[in-house]
This record gives structure tokens, C-alpha cells and sequence, in this order.
């Protein structure tokens, strides 16, 4: 429930310890591996190099080559059954990095490649023989070998005219031209009328320009020898033979089935090379050592210091200075309650490492208000057995978002049965649907139809909670970093300002109808709100502190009115569809309409709570206190996205 605190790490190590060093790290997964600043100016560190990254370059070829064998069995292999919601297989680190299991998925997923290559060309071999049966379809009626040429006495002219135009007049008008010509048809399609011409090469050009005038094009049949129908034979074989190649490898790209949990296994091998290989590369090499530098949390220190012990290295251990903060990574300690506020941390930003963890001062309100927004016995139940059921069956690698579920979940069943929700008025409607004479209502402690108001003003009241529990942060974190003045003027002038004003609007605080504690507070506010500022603008700087100040913070307590807008926005929608289904006075369809309404209303309310919650915390709450800017923490450790490692001790 804070930031770790960090520690510098430098070491100095003999290369021939490089490798087993690298693999200690990795397997201990608490060191983050800096990239080194050019030092090449420095002449003490002239003589070092950068290792080489011939062995990063294989880790990423295995791994493309893997991915790629992946890919192609996802396209040939057939579906698998009953794989929903299951969790990842559990191995060890041994099972893990076993070279020969490696070397062996390795060398099935270069033959599974060699398969879909072989696949590729065998579909591109079909296509183009496709092509050709088509090129050759209009001329399949035309009992004239392909390669007929023309000849010092004869012209032959294969083309084609718009089908559109009348060949009968066509021909009588090359008869008009001459007599010594034949016109051999083919066949036609939607736009084109074939044909062979053959006529002597004294009427060759007046033939030409009879054609010309009847949109005439040569047809390119180059290449081919006898007949369209023998070529359209034999590219039938062709492609019936290719078929039959075709199949028998994809029949052998999806026998490779059975091994997709080892190349699986195999990728996840290989992301773990690509890391370490990685982090070997921001080494700084001489010829019998290695320069490493980096981070390790705290707390870690000592574990790291005895596995360290066994090495011929030397290293040191600091703590960063306040000029290397903006780079120190920063790790977030949270339990299992407040670790799943870390979707919202990390996808905001990190808190700087000066600065303070956010998870468990956000985490009540955001499940508070998001309960508050869904109020729905059953959305609540259906949060918490979904997220349950992914946590308990797939084990995920980042259970955050799936645990901020199952709490809003809860917290949405607490809210629902206060006001009575269970898909809305689901259970009065059908009971009314089965006998009209019913009158049985939900228990609840307030409704959002009937007792508006008032939800309105606790929304107001909650939002005035978070945002002055966002000051007294701002004004602790000040105090501790010896900043009293700031926070005195900056939170505390503004707490005596609206005490002074809810005094008065009271009757109270007054001496001779002068509001004292108003007063205070402005004249604090102008000397110290102004207290950087000279001449004139001391007066500019006092209006804009307080336009800004009144109405940044009524703006920032209006915004929580969210909470009773999606509150009724809810449960009216879950009303309407209810209504609608009972409309017809049937309980089938009423379930029917209902479920899919609800449905509907479930999926639009947990994307617009989340949304809303979000804005709250990270607008209304944050800018009270909130310092952002941290970069994670990214130690060189096992990752994996397959299986799950269960670590040994080495």
C-alpha cells in the first residue's frame, strides 16, 4: 500500500560469469536492467563495448518463427473443444528452459512453415490455373488449335467484339470487302462476342477496317498448343493434382495439432530469450569483464546481496538522490483488495517516485460510487460470479481488472438492496404478470424514483467528502515535506472560507452580522494567495484565486450529480423494458423482453459507471493532490503468456 523504495545497483562482473549471472536475475525477476549512457567520451570508459546482439537476433527469429507456425495451425488445425475460460498449464522453470523440448518445437515449427509455404505456392499454382481455364472458356466451342498462325498467303485474327454488336451484319459487311475470308465463332459472355477471322492477306486490311468499326480487339492466346478444349483438359488434371497435393498438406499442417501446447510453450521460451538477450545487450563489455547497472527495490536488496555472494563480481548498493527521482521506476505495494485499482493507476500514470500511491485512498470510493451508479441486486451478482469464474478458471496473468469487478460487483449487490433493484422492478412486474391482483413491492431503504432529492443531495455530500479528503492529502503530503505555508494558503484558507459560509447560511459565526471566519479566510487568502505576485497584480491575482478557487470547487462538486443521473438512468431503462414485456401479459415473452433489456442495460451501464467512476477519481480527486509522471517498474524476470511457472530455488 506505498511505492517501493528503490536502490541503485552497480556491478562489475568477470564475462565468463556473464551468462549465468544474466539467468540468476532473470529467474529472480527483481533487478531492472538500465540502458547505459554513452560513456565513449569518458577515456575510462573508452575501452568498453556494447556485447554483440547475434543471439538477440536468433531469439527474434525463433520467435517469428514460431508465431508464424502458430498462425498457421490456428487456420488448419481443427477447432478445440471445450478450451473456454481455462486456465494456463502450470511448469516449472526446468520444463521451461529444457533445451531439447526447445530445439524440438523449434524444429517442428520450421517444418510447420515449410508446410504453409508449400500450401501457398500449391493455392497460387491453383489460381493460376483457375486463370487460364477462364481465359480459355470462350473458346472451348471453337475446334481450332490455339497456335494457328498466319501464313505468307493467310491471315488469322483470334478477338473479340462487344456483344452488343450484330455479327451477321458483320460478317456481310466483310463479304461487301471481299469474298476470300471465314469468320470461325466462338463463344460469348456478358460483354464480348469471340471469334476467329481467317481471310487471304490480300483482303487482310480491308477486313481490318471492317472490324475496326465494330469495336474489334486481338485476344492474346500466345503460348498455347492445340485446341481450347484439350489445354482446358489438361489444366483440369493440373488442378485436380494440385488439389489433391493441397490437401495432403493441410492434412499434414494440421496433424502438427498435438503440438500446439509445445509450441506455445516454445514462444514462451523464446520471449524469455528475446529478454534476457535484451538486457545483455545494455551490458558494457571489456575483454574479461562486464559493467551492469540498474535497480532493485529495497526490500529485495538482501536476497540479491546473498545470491550475488557466490559470484566473483563486485557491486554496490545506493539509495537514489532527489536528482535521480524523475528516473527511479516506481513499484506499487498493494494487497489483494487495493491491487486492483492498479487498471486505473497505470492507465492515468504512475505516481512519481516522491510521490504517493493512490490505490488505497481511491479504492473506497471508486467501489462506493461505482455500487452507487448500478444499484442492481442482480447486475451485482452477475459482476461477481462472472469475475469469480475467470479468476478461479483462468488464473489471469493480471487478475486487476477481473478483482475490480468482483469488488464493484459486491458493492453493487449492498446498493441494489437498499433500493430494492433486482433487474429493476423484474420481480413485482412478473408476480403482477402471474396474478394482476398483486401489490408486492421490494423492500427497500429509499427508491431512485420516488426519493430523488434526496439522492441528489447525498451525491452532493459525497462528492464534498472526496474532494475534502483530497485537500487534507494534498495538506498532510505538504506538511511532511515541510511546505506548511503552501498548505495553509492553498487548502486551509479555502476549508475557513466554507466553514465561514456554512456558519452563516446557519445564523452562526456572525459578530454585528459580519461573518467572521469569511472574512479570515479572504484576508488570508489575499495576503497569501498573493504572495508572489507584486504591485497591481496582487490585486489580478487575488480575483483570479478566488473566481478560480469558487468556482473550480462548486464545479468539481456538481460533477458528482453523476451519481444520482446514472443511479435513475439505470433503474428507468431496467423499468422500461420490464413494463414493455408485461405489456403482452404472457411470462415468457415478459422474461424474454426483460432478460434482453436488462441484458442491454447491464452491458451500457458497466461501460458508462466505469467511465463516469473514472472521471471522478481521476479529475475531481487526483488534481487535489495527485503527483503523476512515474515510469514502471520492468525487472528482468520470467513472463510468460502460456503457461504458468511455478518457481524453484536454484
Amino acid at each position: 500500500m506505498s511505492i517501493v523504495k528503490m536502490k541503485r545497483l552497480r556491478l562489475i562482473g568477470m564475462r565468463t560469469e556473464r551468462e549465468a549471472l544474466l539467468r540468476l536475475l532473470q529467474h529472480m525477476g527483481c533487478v531492472e536492467i538500465d540502458e547505459l549512457e554513452d560513456r565513449q567520451d569518458n577515456p575510462d570508459w573508452a575501452a568498453l563495448s556494447r556485447p554483440d546482439t547475434a543471439a538477440l537476433d536468433q531469439a527474434r527469429q525463433a520467435k517469428a518463427s514460431v508465431e508464424a507456425a502458430l498462425k498457421a495451425l490456428k487456420k488448419y488445425a481443427p477447432k478445440e473443444k471445450g478450451a473456454l475460460l481455462q486456465g494456463r498449464p502450470a511448469i516449472t522453470e526446468k520444463q521451461l528452459f529444457d533445451e531439447g523440448a526447445y530445439a524440438g518445437a523449434l524444429a517442428d515449427a520450421q517444418a510447420l512453415n515449410v508446410l504453409e509455404r508449400n500450401i501457398a505456392a500449391l493455392q497460387t499454382q491453383q489460381n493460376k490455373l483457375r486463370a487460364q481455364r477462364l481465359s480459355l472458356e470462350p473458346w472451348l466451342e471453337l475446334d481450332v488449335p490455339l497456335e494457328s498462325a498466319s501464313t505468307a498467303e493467310v491471315q488469322v485474327s483470334f478477338g473479340a467484339v462487344p456483344s452488343s454488336a450484330d455479327l451477321d451484319a458483320m460478317e456481310a459487311a466483310l463479304g461487301a470487302a471481299g469474298e476470300l475470308f471465314q469468320v470461325l465463332r466462338a463463344g460469348r459472355d456478358a460483354e464480348l462476342s469471340y471469334f476467329v477471322l481467317v481471310c487471304h492477306k490480300s483482303q487482310a486490311e480491308a477486313c481490318q477496317e471492317v472490324l475496326k468499326e465494330y469495336g474489334f480487339t486481338r485476344s492474346a492466346l500466345r503460348g498455347w498448343t492445340g485446341t481450347a478444349a484439350e489445354n482446358d483438359r489438361r489444366l483440369a488434371q493440373e488442378l485436380s493434382e494440385s488439389q489433391k497435393e493441397l490437401e495432403q498438406a493441410m492434412a499434414g499442417a494440421a496433424a502438427y495439432a498435438p503440438k500446439k501446447a509445445a509450441l506455445e510453450l516454445c514462444l514462451d521460451r523464446a520471449e524469455q530469450e528475446i529478454f534476457r538477450e535484451t538486457a545483455r545487450s545494455r551490458l558494457l563489455d571489456s575483454g574479461s569483464a562486464f559493467f551492469l547497472e540498474g535497480w532493485v527495490p529495497a526490500p529485495e536488496a538482501p536476497e540479491i546481496e546473498r545470491a550475488l555472494s557466490g559470484y566473483a563480481c563486485a557491486w554496490e548498493l545506493e539509495d537514489p538522490t532527489p536528482e535521480e527521482y524523475p528516473t527511479v521506476p516506481v513499484k506499487l505495494k498493494n494487497n489483494v483488495v487495493t491491487r486492483s485499482m492498479n487498471v486505473i493507476t497505470e492507465m492515468y500514470s504512475l505516481p512519481a517516485y516522491d510521490g504517493i500511491d493512490p490505490n488505497p485512498l481511491m479504492f473506497p470510493f471508486f467501489v462506493f460510487f461505482f455500487g452507487m451508479m448500478m444499484a442492481d441486486m442482480a447486475y451485482g451478482l452477475l459482476m461477481v460470479a462472472g469475475a469469480l469464474v475467470v479468476l478461479v478458471r483462468t488464473k489471469p496473468k493480471n487478475p486487476a481488472f477481473m478483482e475490480m469487478i468482483l469488488w464493484c460487483g459486491i458493492s453493487t449487490f449492498i446498493w441494489g438492496a437498499m433500493t430494492g433493484g433486482f433487474f429493476g422492478d423484474f420481480i413485482p412486474q412478473l408476480l403482477r404478470v402471474i396474478n394482476p391482483a398483486s401489490t408486492f413491492e421490494m423492500p427497500a431503504l429509499f427508491t431512485p424514483l420516488t426519493d430523488t432529492i434526496a439522492i441528489l443531495l447525498g451525491s452532493l455530500v459525497l462528492g464534498c467528502i472526496q474532494v475534502f479528503t483530497g485537500m487534507l492529502i494534498s495538506v498532510v503530503r505538504k506538511i511532511q515535506a515541510g511546505d506548511f505555508i503552501d498548505a495553509l494558503f492553498d487548502e486551509i484558507t479555502w476549508w475557513i472560507i466554507l466553514a465561514g459560509v456554512a456558519l452563516a447560511v446557519l445564523g452562526l459565526g456572525s459578530v454585528g452580522g459580519v461573518p467572521v471566519l469569511v472574512v479570515a479566510g479572504f484576508l488570508m487568502l489575499a495576503v497569501g494567495g498573493t504572495r508572489n505576485a507584486k504591485g497591481f497584480g496582487k490585486l489580478t491575482s487575488l480575483v483570479g484565486l478566488v473566481y478560480n478557487g469558487v468556482s473550480g470547487f462548486f464545479s468539481d462538486i456538481l460533477s458528482y450529480l453523476r451519481l444520482m443521473a446514472l443511479m435513475l438512468a439505470g433503474s428507468v431503462i431496467a423499468q422500461v423494458f420490464n413494463t414493455l414485456g408485461a405489456v403482452f401479459g404472457n411470462v415468457i415473452v415478459f422474461v424474454l423482453i426483460s432478460m434482453v433489456g436488462n441484458a442491454l442495460n447491464l452491458a451500457l451501464n458497466l461501460l458508462g459507471c466505469y467511465v463516469h467512476d473514472l472521471r471522478l477519481q481521476c479529475l475531481e480527486y487526483f488534481n487535489r493532490f495527485y503527483k503523476g509522471g512515474g515510469r514502471p517498474f520492468k525487472p528482468l524476470n520470467i513472463d510468460t503468456n502460456y503457461v504458468q511457472i511455478m518457481k524453484e530455488e536454484q
